[in-house]
C-alpha cells in the first residue's frame, strides 16, 4: 500500500496529464462534436443534398407539365396524354402493346 501511494505522490502530474490526454482523445472522435459524428452528418447532407435536386427536377418537369396544359394549350401535348392514358389511337393506326 506504502508503494501505491507512494507512486501516487510522486508521478500525480504524470497520471493528471495522461488522464486529460485520454479525456480529450476520446471526445475528439466520439460525441456529439467528434469525428466520428462529424462524418455521419457530412453524408446526411450530401444525401439531403441530392434529394434536394432530385425534388427539384421533378418540380421544374411538372412545372413545365402544367405550362403545356395552361392558358395556351399544346394540343400536341394533350394528344399525348390521350394516347398514354387510354391506348387510343388513329383510324388505320396500329398500336402494340407490351407488357413487362
Amino acid at each position: 500500500m506504502k508503494k501505491i501511494l507512494f507512486f501516487l505522490s510522486k508521478k500525480k502530474f504524470l497520471l493528471i496529464n495522461f488522464f486529460i490526454f485520454l479525456y480529450i482523445a476520446i471526445n475528439l472522435l466520439d460525441g456529439n462534436r467528434g469525428y466520428f459524428s462529424y462524418v455521419q452528418k457530412k453524408n446526411t447532407l450530401i444525401e439531403k443534398e441530392i434529394k434536394v435536386n432530385q425534388l427539384r427536377s421533378s418540380y421544374e418537369d411538372l412545372k413545365n407539365k402544367n405550362l403545356l396544359l395552361s392558358d395556351n394549350l399544346n394540343l400536341d401535348y394533350l394528344d399525348q396524354l390521350y394516347r398514354d392514358y387510354f391506348t387510343l389511337g388513329k383510324k388505320g393506326e396500329k398500336l402494340y402493346l407490351l407488357k413487362n
